[in-house]
């Protein structure tokens, strides 16, 4: 499942970017994720992340064994030679093109503003009720509604987006241009940018670490309650997982609205070691150090503007026009803003890794590029799902060149580029639910489903001794 290069028009090749990102800024307090930094970086081994046979949905299979499923192991090549791999030009940056692209999505929000402001009055007043009759203009009136919501939430996304390249200091070689950027476009759509951008460089450098990820840091056996497999032992695990699909709907949705904020403000799905209540408000928190306080200040003063612009605005032209032409379209972008990121890191066929087996671009291989709306995922949303692998591995490299780097990282590692054309939908449906927990044991993990089960298992020489899962129908 490659990409191909008939799917990389030049129209939409300036679209790529990702929700994750590397912010190399020494005022920060950070230093960049580079071969100095990480001797991690240098070969560790003589294998990489492949399966030894295609992996198949365990949840398909007529009985499930352990002993079946396709074997796992590591990546052989160091950073260096991955990057060696990719045409010098693909990592020069350009503000001017990416600005104008900045320019395209304000000028597209404003233009569907304007045309939002007619729905009301076009679809409320004589000429459509006398044509349609005052139920059908009043559904062809929400209808209105939901495109409005619909495309002005994929366009926040993108402005999102734009940010986000920012905060990896891909949108320009000026430093300060891009801090500049990141900080308004952020600071709109309610990201504390500095501190976001803080956590997003460490989830970078430590992509698919358990102990060191940031964020989507898989849930382990013992964090659930669930006792160990033991030789000739069965867990009932419906006593665990037993939920209803309304009520597993139910959570699915609450994620989807709710995941993100609840990561800014006390850490959701991140790190479990942190403390209680750690969040990327409080200048003193873990995730920050002394010299990055200051700019911490200064995304929490942003985020005070913007409580001030709000209420100012309800006060102005009311609470219910507010949330009409802003607070949906803003509630849109946390959706997609989870569902791209989630779909990008949870995944079965994904592995985590622990101390000994985890290396930089191991952890950047893991993860998937996905056919994300089609068209509109690469236009809107700046092929930020389409191209992720490859900004995992260069986080600087701008998005614009995505689909061009994409193509010479495939050629080069082969199998273990990953890529999805299932519908999201249903990837984030069937994720939800495949993506329980991983073992307590093991350096090289991947994630079991409400059945106890999982899609592949490492390789030999990285087994963990634990005893397997028990056969089952």
């Amino acid at each position: 499942m490659g990409v191909t290069g008939s799917r990389h028009n030049a129209a939409y090749a300036c679209m790529r970017l990702l929700i994750v990102g590397v912010f190399q800024n020494p005022s920060d307090g950070m230093t960049e994720c580079s071969l100095v930094t990480f001797d991690l970086f240098q070969r560790t081994s003589s294998a990489t992340l492949h399966l030894e046979h295609p992996v198949k949905p365990s949840g398909k299979a007529v009985s499930y064994s352990e002993q079946d499923l396709p074997e796992f192991t590591p990546m052989p090549w160091s950073l260096a030679e991955i990057r060696a791999a990719i045409p010098p030009h693909l990592f020069v940056r350009d503000g001017m093109r990416c600005t104008a692209y900045l320019a395209r999505d304000v000028l597209m929000g404003a233009i569907a503003w304007k045309l939002a402001l007619r729905i009301d009055p076009f679809f409320r007043g004589q000429l459509a009720v006398a044509h349609l009759g005052t139920v059908a203009a009043e559904v062809a009136r929400w209808a209105t509604w939901l495109v409005y919501w619909w495309f002005q939430g994929l366009i926040f996304t993108g402005i999102w987006v734009i940010g986000h390249e920012c905060g990896h200091g891909a949108f320009s070689a000026n430093r300060y241009l891009c801090d500049v950027v990141g900080f308004i476009t952020h600071t709109l759509l309610w990201t504390p940018y500095f501190s976001w951008k803080i956590s997003h460089h460490r989830h970078h450098c430590n992509h698919a670490s358990m102990e060191r990820d940031e964020v989507y840091v898989p849930k382990t056996r013992s964090d659930l309650g669930i006792p160990p497999e033991s030789e000739g032992s069965t867990i009932d695990y419906d006593e665990y997982f037993g939920d209803t699909p309304i009520y597993t709907l139910f959570m699915l949705v609450r994620q989807q609205l709710l995941a993100f904020p609840a990561y800014l403000i006390y850490n959701v799905s991140g790190q479990k070691d942190y403390p209680k209540w750690t969040n990327h408000f409080d200048p003193n928190s873990i995730l920050f150090n002394k010299s990055q306080r200051n700019v911490v200040i200064a995304s929490n003063i942003g985020i005070a503007a913007m409580i001030a612009l709000v209420r100012w605005a309800c006060a102005t032209w009311g609470a219910s026009e507010v949330v009409k032409y802003y607070g949906i379209p803003w509630l849109c972008v946390t959706h997609w803003f989870i569902m791209i990121t989630y779909l990008h890191h949870t995944d079965p066929e994904l592995p985590h890794y622990r101390n000994r087996e985890w290396n930089f671009q191991r952890g950047a291989a893991a993860t998937v590029d996905r056919d994300f709306l089609g068209w509109m995922g690469r236009f809107f949303l700046h092929d930020v799902a389409h191209f992720h692998v490859v900004h995992h591995f260069f986080p600087k490299m701008p998005f614009f060149h995505g689909p061009e780097a994409t193509a010479h990282l495939k050629k080069f590692i082969g199998d273990y580029y990953r890529y999805s054309e299932k519908p999201i939908f249903k990837a984030l449906w069937d994720n939800y639910n495949e993506c329980q927990f991983v073992e307590d044991t093991g350096d090289i993990l991947f994630y079991r489903n409400k059945k106890g089960q999982a899609v592949a298992r490492p390789a030999g020489p990285y087994r963990s001794t634990a005893v397997a899962p028990t056969p089952s129908a």
